[in-house]
């Protein structure tokens, strides 16, 4: 697999590379850009903590050329006011992976900062990986891309039939490079596997998606995440996009919790953004006059901070577990 990860990398120029690395070491968010530097005779700048400014000093410093970035990442790299000051035109190679990447965000990255943005959509146990290159397909960037040459993704329904071409499934992949089980975890294997009818083997990514007519995938949101409200499903993603829209919003999360009227109801949590002056319930009644009728909020919090793993991605079950302590 990490052969792989070299090998597939040697098109990125990454021989004479100037990686910078603000991610840990043990994640395979940072592994795709690391071990390809080093096997090709590059060098990995590494952050012992991100902080967005003292990111670009050391870029700039550096002449950095190549990065791997989650998106929280570069939302804050973005958001700084004199992001523009800082020389980055020795960049050629930017990627991002782990965590969904908004379209307007991805914009504003090639729009600003030089070099190619790259996004990676896949799993560290090996279920096939797709690829887009931001710059080319502008009006893709609501995707993840296609799959890369060698890998297999699929999209099937809740029985586990593939489902026509424009449908939405639930992701499943395969490729190269996949685990062979969850050591000592029989069942959790057997969980993760999907089988097509040939017997060839896939690895459920837990997300559901469509595939358009180019072949693109797009993502609507974590399987285990959808809501389920009064016999309508709602992706916590339209939500979050929506709620993200208002300027006093600097950062956003949508999740379920149970109703005995609906089954579920939709609660958003939203970090203010400095120097916008707005309300909890102005938020609340502008982002569900943009939602349909079985998708408003049923509640709007306020939060310092969304509570994030290592790799960026936004831990829902706490933010379940502060809802219920009423420890916001």
């Amino acid at each position: 697999m990490r052969w792989a990860h070299i090998n597939r990398n040697e098109a990125a120029g990454f021989a004479d590379a100037v990686t910078m690395i603000a991610t840990p070491l043990y994640s395979n968010t940072t592994l795709v850009s690391v071990l390809p530097t080093l096997g090709w005779g590059g060098t990995v700048v590494l952050l012992k903590k991100f902080d967005a400014r003292g990111y670009l000093t050391l870029a700039e410093r550096h002449r950095a050329t190549h990065t791997m970035l989650v998106p929280v990442q570069y939302q804050r790299i973005m958001a700084l006011p004199d992001f523009d000051r800082f020389d980055l035109s020795s960049f050629r190679f930017k990627t991002c992976t782990s965590a969904p990447f908004p379209p307007a965000l991805k914009a504003d990255v090639v729009a600003r900062w030089p070099g190619l943005l790259v996004e990676y959509y896949g799993m560290t146990e090996g279920g096939g990986t797709c690829l887009l290159i931001a710059n080319a397909f502008p009006d893709k960037l609501h995707t993840v891309g296609r799959p890369v040459e060698g890998h297999d993704i699929r999209l099937i329904d809740d029985d586990g039939r593939e489902v026509p071409q424009g449908e939405m499934g639930e992701v499943v992949g395969r490729s190269p490079a996949m685990m062979t089980a969850y050591h000592g975890r029989k069942d959790a294997t057997a969980a993760a596997e999907w089988f097509d009818a040939d017997g060839n083997r896939f690895i459920r990514h837990g997300d559901v998606g469509r595939f358009d007519a180019d072949g693109f995938l797009t993502l609507l949101d974590r399987k285990k995440d959808l809501i389920i409200s009064g016999g309508f499903n709602i992706y916590p993603t339209d939500l979050e996009a929506v709620l993200a829209r208002h300027p006093a919003v600097a950062d956003c999360s949508v999740i379920g919790v149970p109703s005995e009227k609906w089954g579920e109801s939709p609660v958003g949590f939203y970090v203010p953004h400095t120097g916008v002056d707005a309300n909890i319930a102005e938020i609340l009644d502008w982002t569900n006059a943009q939602l349909g009728k079985t998708q408003r909020l049923a509640a709007l919090h306020a939060i310092a901070e969304l509570p994030r793993s290592a790799i960026g991605k936004v831990l829902k079950r706490e933010l379940r577990d502060r809802l219920a302590e009423h420890a916001l």
